[in-house]
C-alpha cells in the first residue's frame, strides 16, 4: 500500500500487524509506524497484546473522551511500576491529583523561582562536560544530569542525589514500558520503587517543617493520600527527568546534522523555542500511552470492543502525512501545528513548562554559546533507542 491509499470508511476488525516485534520498535518505530498507518489508523499487535493507533485524528479523538476511552487501564504497566498515579485515573479523582501540584510547575513559578536553578545547573553540567573534553557523551555528561539535577529540586528529593534521580527514573520508566514482562526489568523496577518510598517517607516531615517552593513540601501541606503522593511522585520522577533529557538530545543532534538549519538558529536565538517543539514533535519522548474502551464503540471505521486496550502512539501520530507535510524530516521552518507529544485534554502533561524553560530557554542556548563550533564526533557515531519512551542513548560531541 501507498500513503495515499483511502482510509476504511465501513466498520471493520483491525487488521492484525503480527509482523510488528518489539526489538524491531525499540530499534527504530518509524518505518513501522508509516506502514501501519498506510494500511489503517489502528492495528491489532500481538506482540505488544494491545491495539496500537497511530493515526494523528484517532489518537487525537481518543485524548479528549475519557468516556470512552480510559486512563484507569486494567492491568496497567505503570500501576505495577509507579503506583496509581494520576496518569492511569480519570476525572474527578484524576483532577483531584492534578489540582494538588498547585502552581509549582506552573510559568510564573518557573520565571520567579526555578529558572535561576536552572541556569545554575546549567553551568555546572556544561563544566562537567568540559571537563570531560571533546570527544565526550552530550547525553551522559550533560544533558542526563542537567535534567536530573533540575528535577531532584523542583521536587524536593533534598535526601537523594541526582544520580539517584537518574536510576529511578530509568528503571521505574523500564517497568511502564515492559511489554515483554522481563522479571530482571520488574527487579530493578521494583527496588526503586521501595527506595522513593523511603525518601518520601524521610523527607516529608523535615519538609513540613521548613517549607520551601518545592513539589513535596506542597505535598506536605495538603491532605492528600500518602499513597497518591508516592505514586505521582513517582509518575513525575519519570516523566520529568526523561523528557526534558531527550528532546534536549534530539534537538542537538538534529541541529547538529543539519547545518543550514543550525546556522539559521545560531543567528537568531529567538528560534530555539521553534527548534524545541519540532524536537518533540519529531522524536515523541513519550511516544506511547495506553487507553482502554469502557463500552463497544467504533473509531475511525475500525470496531473496538469493550476493554480493548489500546496503544495511543503519539509518536506516530506526530509523523502522520495528513497533517504534516514531509513529516520525517526535522524542519524549524514547517508550518506550525499542534504536536500531540505532550498529551490533549484532561491528561496535557504538567511538566511541559518546566521541559521547555530548562531546554528551550537555558540548555540550548548555553550550549551552542559556551562550546564554540560544537560538532558531532565523526569517529563515534550517535544513536537513538526505544518507542514507548524514545531518544538519544549516546551523543559524542567535539568543539573548539
Amino acid at each position: 500500500m501507498t500513503a495515499t491509499t483511502p482510509r476504511l470508511h465501513r466498520t471493520h476488525s483491525a487488521p492484525e500487524a503480527t509482523w510488528v516485534t518489539i526489538p524491531d520498535l525499540h530499534r527504530d518505530p518509524f518505518p513501522i509506524y508509516r506502514r501501519m498507518r498506510e494500511e489503517s489508523p489502528i492495528h491489532w499487535v500481538p506482540a505488544v497484546n494491545r491495539y496500537m493507533v497511530t493515526g494523528y485524528s484517532a489518537c487525537h479523538l481518543i485524548e479528549n473522551d475519557q468516556a470512552i476511552y480510559s486512563a484507569d487501564e486494567t492491568h496497567s504497566l505503570m500501576k505495577r511500576a509507579m503506583g496509581h498515579s494520576m496518569l492511569r485515573k480519570d476525572d474527578p479523582e484524576h483532577d483531584t491529583d492534578r489540582r494538588s501540584y498547585g502552581g509549582v510547575l506552573r510559568p510564573r513559578a518557573i520565571k520567579e523561582t526555578w529558572n535561576t536553578i536552572f541556569a545554575k545547573n546549567c553551568e555546572t553540567y556544561l563544566h562537567q562536560l568540559r571537563e570531560a573534553g571533546p570527544g565526550s557523551d552530550l547525553i551522559r555528561d550533560f544533558a542526563a544530569p542537567y535534567a536530573a539535577e533540575n528535577l531532584r529540586e523542583v521536587m524536593g528529593f533534598y535526601n537523594a542525589s541526582q544520580e539517584d534521580m537518574q536510576r529511578w527514573s530509568q528503571t521505574m520508566m523500564d517497568g511502564t514500558g515492559n511489554y515483554a514482562d522481563d522479571p530482571d526489568v520488574w527487579a530493578l523496577s521494583d527496588q526503586s520503587f521501595n527506595e522513593v518510598d523511603d525518601a518520601i517517607d524521610e523527607i516529608l516531615p523535615y519538609l513540613r517543617k521548613n517549607p520551601d517552593a518545592s513539589l513535596l513540601s506542597k505535598m506536605a501541606e495538603m491532605p492528600i493520600p500518602m499513597d497518591a503522593i508516592r505514586a505521582n511522585m513517582k509518575m513525575t520522577i519519570g516523566g520529568g527527568l526523561n523528557e526534558p533529557r531527550d528532546v534536549l538530545g534530539v534537538a542537538v543532534w538534529a541541529l547538529l546534522s543539519r547545518p543550514a538549519q543550525l546556522a539559521q538558529v545560531l543567528s537568531d536565538s529567538g528560534m530555539y523555542g521553534t527548534v524545541f517543539d519540532e524536537a518533540v514533535r519529531w522524536v515523541a519522548p513519550i511516544g506511547m500511552y495506553p487507553r482502554e474502551t469502557t463500552c463497544d464503540t467504533v473509531l475511525e471505521g475500525i470496531a473496538l470492543p469493550q476493554g480493548a486496550r489500546l496503544g495511543v502512539v503519539v509518536g506516530a501520530a506526530n509523523r502522520d502525512p495528513a497533517i504534516f507535510t514531509q513529516p520525517d524530516d526535522f524542519d524549524i521552518n514547517r508550518d506550525k501545528k499542534p504536536h500531540l507529544a505532550f498529551g490533549g485534554g484532561n491528561h496535557f502533561c504538567a511538566g511541559a513548562w518546566v521541559a521547555r524553560a530548562a531546554v528551550a530557554d537555558i540548555a540550548l542556548p548555553q550550549l551552542f554559546a559556551e562550546l564554540p563550533n560544537l560538532r558531532i564526533d565523526p569517529t563515534q557515531a550517535p544513536t537513538a533507542a526505544g518507542w514507548v519512551f524514545r531518544g538519544m542513548t549516546n551523543l559524542p560531541v567535539l568543539w573548539d
